[in-house]
């Protein structure tokens, strides 16, 4: 069974796997993030036969959703013949729930001059298994299998992969793949006990420096707390062949006393 079932043309029905870490009968906002990639990278090869590669997947994440079906829609913002601005949204019952606005760029061979100074992390099998699941509750978190070294609470190396597709019978590429995992990392090392201190993140954004391969998706992560609600997690993300871009995510936190989101 995959994350969603496709109903219409832009519909989509989530499955038992998409329930959320926060609240159970609410989605788990990660498996909405691959599918809005999916639905950019199929308007974009409708449009044009050049396929334009994914640079930035930035993500504003406007509030909670239930189980229950989402539509998407896919727009064009900023056109253009090697570079091209494009905003995706999903929505339920008339709301908007997410948007994701993402540079697709032209690639080319750039081999002689490709570097990086980020650090590589340790392999999935050198990392310990972990159990998410003693922290979370939640269809999504239980569909990921989780490696992680912690070095304190809020600091982590993590693997993490699943099984379970975006969509059945569809062809799914490694980005959309890749962009279904992203959200995860801001639970995988907390810095407090999320029964005590809520701390969702508002948006997420991931910059790419060249596409990802194999099933894991590697965080080298930090989680920092301010001292006036606000948050950060900061991520270099991998893959087995290395470092493949960074990403970070801000946090709204929020103790016992603090009110809702």
């Amino acid at each position: 069974m995959a994350y969603f079932e496709r109903t219409g043309s832009s519909v989509f029905r989530p499955t038992e796997h998409v329930g959320g870490a926060w609240n159970s009968d609410e989605q788990h906002i990660a498996p909405a993030l691959g599918l809005l990639v999916h639905v950019v990278e199929q308007d974009r090869d409708v449009r044009r036969d050049d396929r334009l590669v994914v640079g930035r997947l930035s993500y504003d994440i406007w509030g909670t959703v239930p189980l229950a079906e989402v539509e998407t829609s896919v727009r064009v913002l900023r056109p253009g013949r090697t570079i091209e601005l494009v905003e995706a949204t999903l929505t339920h019952a008339g709301r908007t729930v997410v948007t994701l606005r993402a540079w697709l760029m032209q690639g080319s061979d750039t081999t002689a001059v490709a570097g990086t100074s980020l650090t590589t992390m340790p392999p999935p099998d050198r990392v310990p298994a972990w159990d998410p699941t003693t922290v979370w509750p939640g269809g999504f978190i239980a569909s990921a299998q989780v490696r992680r070294e912690q070095a304190e609470p809020g600091r982590a190396l993590v693997w993490a992969r699943t099984d379970v597709p975006i969509l059945d019978d569809e062809p799914i590429s490694n980005v959309a793949r890749t962009a279904g995992l992203l959200d995860i990392i801001n639970g995988m090392t907390v810095r407090a006990d999320p029964r005590e201190v809520a701390f969702p993140n508002l948006d997420l954004t991931a910059h790419l420096v060249r596409e990802p391969v194999g099933d894991w998706l590697g965080f080298d992560a930090s989680v920092s707390f301010g001292k006036a609600g606000l948050g950060v997690t900061s991520s270099v993300l991998h893959d087995e062949t290395g470092p493949l871009g960074t990403m970070s995510q801000a946090l709204t936190i929020r103790t016992s006393s603090g009110g809702n989101r």
